[in-house]
């Protein structure tokens, strides 16, 4: 269940990614954890600050559309995955809605979504990546009452009121429905948490605590990562590597695979990094949507001796057996 878990939801990114491209060619596509960026205006656990959202289900991802100086498009994304049959897929994509349902933005019913249930048969049969799309005007992020979007001013804890309001039938006002509702005036707010989510997983990514945090609000968990520091922020870097030509900031991870020792190196394009460090968020975004028909690159890099992969938001993903495996030991080096 973990595997086909974990794989319907990197098979289920990786669609939403190349469907919402084709359809927006002028825009990026962002990928943010729909409950990181839930928490920056609700209490969504028992552990959270602040009036509970009374439901338990949620997407587990929002696919941001965006142009620098335009009103972002969020889509709600619910993925799941099986190791059973095509019945098993459609009793998950039922579910799915659940969670999808979860979130409204927007008019009452009107917020697209993507659900997702990835067939992953044992007896080496077909893999089936079944999707659905709900339709709708909704999610379009477009402020109003002249509140102008600034995503680099400092993320803001908001206290929404928890509860979907549907409309009103006459002079009676239906009974909410559980979940989150972003309203218009929100949506500046809601674009700001978005955009400060995702640059909070890209300083993640690199092992940087302050860098992370400082795109967090305390609900979101600010203060697990303020007693970090990732010396790339200073004169001394914890991690960089010249990957196809660029430099990365980032930290490795060593672990076996199947016996030989492999290293994997996270990170991000060194500019990437100083402008997310120092809470650009604007910069940073233009910077990437410049360059995102050149940058995403999958292949194998000899300087360093493994694949690389770089994605359209600067991030990077490199593998290497670790240098000197294989070698017979030299005399006299203990080995």
């Amino acid at each position: 269940m973990l595997q086909s878990g974990e794989l319907g939801i990197g098979f289920a990114l990786t669609l939403t990614e190349h469907m919402l491209r084709s359809r927006f060619p002028d825009h990026s596509v962002t990928i943010v954890p729909a409950d990181t960026a839930l928490r920056a205006g609700w209490a969504l656990t028992s552990r959270d600050k602040g009036e509970k959202v009374k439901y338990r289900y949620r997407p587990q991802y929002f696919a941001e559309v965006w142009r620098p100086g335009e009103p972002s498009l969020a889509v709600p994304l619910a993925c799941k995955g099986n190791h059973s049959d095509s019945a098993t897929s459609a009793e998950q994509l039922a579910s799915a809605s659940a969670h999808a349902e979860a979130v409204h933005i927007g008019a009452w019913n009107e917020t697209p979504s993507l659900l997702f249930s990835t067939q992953l048969p044992t007896d080496g049969g077909t893999m089936t990546v079944h999707a659905l799309q709900a339709p709708g005007s909704g999610g379009r992020l477009s402020p109003t009452e002249g509140r102008e979007v600034n995503r680099n001013a400092p993320p803001f804890q908001a206290n929404v009121m928890p509860d979907i309001h549907p409309p009103a039938e006459g002079l009676v006002a239906p009974e909410p429905v559980r979940g989150c509702h972003v309203q218009p005036k929100d949506y500046a707010w809601f674009q700001e948490s978005l955009a400060h989510t995702t640059a909070a997983s890209l300083m993640a990514f690199t092992g940087s605590g302050h860098a992370t945090a400082r795109h967090l609000t305390d609900r979101q968990g600010r203060k697990r990562f303020t007693g970090l520091e990732h010396a790339a922020s200073m004169s001394i870097q914890d991690a960089v590597h010249t990957l196809l030509g660029n430099e990365y900031v980032g930290t490795d991870h060593v672990f076996r695979l199947n016996g030989p020792r492999v290293e994997a190196f996270s990170g991000v394009d060194e500019e990437v990094f100083r402008l997310l460090a120092r809470g650009d968020i604007e910069e940073y975004r233009a910077l990437v949507h410049a360059s995102r028909h050149v940058r995403p690159r999958l292949t194998f890099d000899k300087d360093w001796g493994g694949p690389v992969s770089v994605h359209a938001d600067g991030s990077v993903f490199a593998l290497r057996l670790l240098p000197g495996q294989g070698k017979e030991p030299r005399p006299g080096s203990g080995r």
